[in-house]
């Protein structure tokens, strides 16, 4: 408790009371609510829409990272018409949070008019940061309702090797230094991998992260997918238990929120697609299983009206959330690609990226540890969190 308070704190200090009540307003409050009306439809049987929706704005990006999904090169975006759907259709299910992915969707023009028109809503902005200059930040301090996440995927050699570009930890550095000045809450993330893990894994990344000012540090596990995947920088079983480890011990007097969506309270593997608590749009207007799985049935009309017909019918999704939580609790990609790239198939989905190669990448892929961890679960330490995971975010009781 002590840990959170100190955070809560630092936050309270150096962010304007105006971003700290759209994050109360929008953000804390709606959460509760949206989560125990997903748990009453789930219960009820009620006709089906997930309690968050992750929307790919564009498939453009300004880098080419190795393991990324995202086809480079790409130019599929959704239109403004279909962005502002997908929001006003969530918002009739009551969900009122958003994650918003790219490629770099800082690139997507418009995109701020967006968060300042849906200003009853929040939204969690997933960037590379080296395009969060002073303006974009202050852009997004007036709109108020935007947490951006930045991606910061080691240090300065590794990141440039990740990124395939140049003086991209100092440029993302930049971005990290925008945020705060202009008083916004904001993250970083992480997708950790071999290459990566002793530099992040760490303390000292910890208290690195805490001093340039986030209030949050996202933990990711490495998938290798896409074009470029490199299998070979996928973590062992012993390093995805060291992780989760690491993630319970340091959660007890970490200076910053530590985040992960691997887990439950009880230290079980979780899938949020398998649950039904998310699901991803992409740049097509697909609706997905996960951003990582790109195959879809289903896609939004040009303004999006029909979401709520499509995630009420869909044959895919209901039969991917039901085959995927029978084989297993953690990563189907990770864990038995062959079988996913079968149950795909059964239904006829189509591919819908640029690359237009997804069905042979499954097809080449070997089997990796995923965060299943089967009897060797690690129960969360800390009261606080265990609550929140329960409670806030994974208590729906998924797997009955």
């Amino acid at each position: 408790m002590k840990s959170i308070m100190k955070v809560g704190w630092r936050v309270f200090r150096q962010t304007p009371i105006r971003l700290l009540w759209k994050f109360c307003w929008n953000f804390c409050l709606p959460n509760l609510s949206n989560m125990r009306h997903f748990q009453q439809r789930q219960e009820k049987g009620e006709p089906f829409f997930p309690a968050f929706n992750m929307i790919s704005v564009t498939e453009a990006c300004n880098l080419a990272c190795s393991g990324c999904w995202v086809s480079q090169g790409g130019r599929k975006s959704l239109t403004l018409e279909q962005i502002d759907g997908i929001i006003r259709e969530s918002k009739r299910h009551g969900s009122k949070f958003f994650g918003i992915l790219g490629g770099e969707p800082l690139l997507y023009k418009g995109l701020i008019d967006i968060f300042q028109k849906h200003h009853d809503c929040y939204f969690q902005l997933f960037t590379n940061g080296t395009l969060l200059t002073d303006d974009i930040a202050h852009q997004l301090r007036q709109a108020g309702n935007v947490t951006p996440l930045i991606s910061l995927e080691g240090l300065e050699e590794e990141s440039d090797r990740r990124r395939q570009a140049g003086d991209v930890y100092g440029r993302t550095l930049r971005g990290v230094r925008a945020c705060r000045k202009a008083g916004l809450i904001f993250g970083i993330a992480a997708s950790i991998c071999k290459n990566n893990y002793d530099e992040l894994v760490s303390r000292e990344h910890i208290e690195r992260v805490a001093r340039e000012g986030a209030a949050y540090l996202w933990y990711y596990i490495y998938r290798p997918v896409g074009a470029d995947a490199h299998p070979e920088q996928a973590l062992s079983e012993e390093q995805i238990r060291g992780l989760r480890q690491f993630l319970v011990h340091e959660r007890l007097n970490a200076p910053v929120i530590l985040v992960d969506v691997y887990w439950d309270d009880e230290g079980q593997a979780i899938c949020p697609g398998a649950t039904g608590m998310s699901h991803h749009i992409s740049p097509s207007g697909a609706l997905e299983f996960c951003p990582v799985i790109q195959m879809a049935t289903d896609f939004l009309n040009a303004d999006a009206s029909n979401m709520t017909e499509l995630y009420a019918q869909s044959q895919f999704l209901t039969g991917m959330r039901q085959q995927i939580a029978q084989a297993t609790r953690g990563c189907i990609i990770m864990e038995n690609p062959h079988l996913m790239a079968k149950i795909i198939q059964g239904y006829e989905a189509r591919e819908t990226t640029t690359r237009g190669t997804a069905m042979e990448e499954y097809s080449k892929m070997n089997t990796i540890p995923s965060h299943d961890m089967n009897t060797k679960s690690i129960p969360e330490q800390s009261r606080p969190y265990r609550w929140l995971k329960r409670h806030y975010f994974f208590g729906f009781g998924a797997y009955g």
